[in-house]
């Protein structure tokens, strides 16, 4: 017996729909179409309705059960029907999966990249387990490929049949997305493949910061389930020039205690996210310093003003056309947006703020609210509001007031921080003093040279469960 309870509340999340099978005609009931009901019923919720079909002789449904902790699996159940109920049945089908999948796209077509060599080197098998099951009972249309070298991803997302796929699905940590947005946004067409393309992440890495500010999850599996559920959603992406080159960053860029943490500590993945924490603790020992120069076009300078700024963006109104809108712009204008402010070798502008640097310990800045599991810093993180956080310690903390900070991650009062300076910024530029060192973007390393970063307003797109927000709780 199961009872399919449309007015049961629609969640964003994992559930706990039971399945309780009798084996008895007279005790089956599905909402709508068999009449008689059990004194004793389950809800299954409606997000975790996967899929829905009639047989022959049967009325099938596959949903998403709870297995475990963290994690769901693929269940079905099945009701015999008759002939002459099957147009009926065939009707409240229609129903069912229209409730089930509210505005979130149906049969998904989904590229999905697997990087065999990330984390610890289980991408594949977290797959093959986790995911595809999930896929598969929702009637995704799934292409699997398996990266084999570093830029792999880059190239498959610039030769991407933008038409045949509505997202890439990246079975890895931080790294994929960061190519794959680059590789997008390479083409000649890159405004209109970023928009129109969404990109989407299996946490199979170390960091799986997008996983966890789309999903708010480390679970494959209810990642999977999240991506068959999930709504497009407008991501601004930010520009990095050096000398050189542009690159796109999607989640994050940092300079000092941060940057070294996450890349030199690069020989030891096996530790899982436990590696950054480990970098961590040994720089903080140190008490290093990493002096360099900082400009930034800053937008809102305040934390209460921060707060006020949150609240009123993300409670605005939707708008029901939002997503055509951004499409026919990018079919407008298909290649990247043009720096507003230039480049690294240009002057600074005038009406930027100069921020001291000669004793900093710590700059990081970014557009979204988790970096990674357990660090929920910067909870007044929106998608799409052109802003992107610019946060900078200075670098004589003491080794307590580190650890406090750190410790208050989690509880959301880091935020709240005196030692903790936060912008709202448009741009920024930075320029290291010393020779050699390290500048992590989107997890990524990068040449270790003045580099200038520029917010692109959702030029990018992404799977999320809202839809508008992260899965952050923001800040009070």
């Amino acid at each position: 017996m199961v009872w399919l309870d449309p007015f049961a509340k629609y969640e964003q999340g994992l559930t706990e729909p039971a399945d309780s099978r009798t084996g008895h005609k007279a005790d089956r009931y599905c909402w709508g179409l068999l009449k008689s009901k059990p004194e004793t019923t389950h809800a299954i919720c409606l997000y975790n309705i996967l899929g829905a079909e009639v047989t022959a002789s049967n009325l099938v449904i596959a949903y998403a059960e709870p297995a475990g902790k963290d994690d769901i699996s693929v269940t079905t159940v099945q009701y015999p029907i008759t002939e002459k109920e099957k147009k009926a049945v065939d009707d409240w089908v229609q129903k069912l999966l229209e409730l089930a999948y509210g505005k979130a796209l149906r049969g998904k077509r989904l590229k999905v990249l697997v990087n065999p060599f990330g984390g610890k080197g289980t991408a594949a098998s977290l797959y093959q387990t986790y995911a595809a099951p999930v896929f598969a009972a929702a009637k995704c249309q799934v292409d699997v490929e398996h990266t084999t070298h570093q830029g792999h991803a880059v190239d498959v997302a610039e030769k991407l049949d933008i038409d045949a796929y509505d997202a890439v699905v990246c079975c890895s940590g931080d790294g994929l997305p960061h190519e794959v947005f680059n590789g997008l946004g390479k083409r000649p067409d890159a405004h209109k493949a970023l928009t129109q393309v969404a990109i989407a992440s299996l946490p199979c890495g170390s960091g799986n910061g997008l996983t966890w500010n789309s999903f708010g999850t480390g679970s494959v599996s209810i990642a999977a389930l999240a991506i068959v559920k999930g709504l497009r959603t407008p991501l601004d992406l930010i520009s990095i020039s050096q000398k050189d080159s542009r690159k796109l960053s999607f989640l994050s860029q940092s300079f000092g205690i941060v940057a070294e943490c996450d890349l030199a500590t690069e020989n030891i993945r096996w530790m899982g996210a436990q590696r950054f924490t480990y970098g961590f603790l040994v720089r903080l020992m140190r008490q290093t310093i990493w002096p360099c120069d900082i400009a930034v076009k800053v937008e809102i300078g305040d934390k209460a003003a921060i707060k006020e700024h949150y609240a009123a963006w993300s409670t605005r109104p939707a708008e029901e056309d939002h997503d055509s809108k951004r499409l026919e712009a990018a079919a407008l204008s298909p290649g990247l947006p043009e720096l507003k402010y230039g480049g690294v070798t240009d002057d600074v502008p005038q009406d930027w703020d100069v921020i001291p640097g000669e004793t900093m310990g710590n700059f990081y800045a970014g557009n979204m609210a988790i970096m990674s599991k357990d660090t929920n810093m910067f909870p007044a993180t929106l998608p799409d509001d052109g802003l992107m956080d610019v946060v900078t310690i200075d670098g004589r903390v003491s080794r307590g007031t580190a650890i406090t900070m750190m410790n208050e991650i989690p509880s959301g009062r880091f935020f709240d921080m005196p030692e903790l300076n936060l912008r709202k910024a448009s741009a920024f530029r930075l320029t290291p003093h010393q020779k050699e060192g390290y500048i992590s973007i989107d997890g990524e390393r990068v040449p270790f040279e003045a580099f200038q970063a520029e917010v692109h307003q959702g030029l990018g797109t992404i799977l999320t469960k809202s839809g508008r927000l992260y899965e952050a709780e923001g800040p009070r």
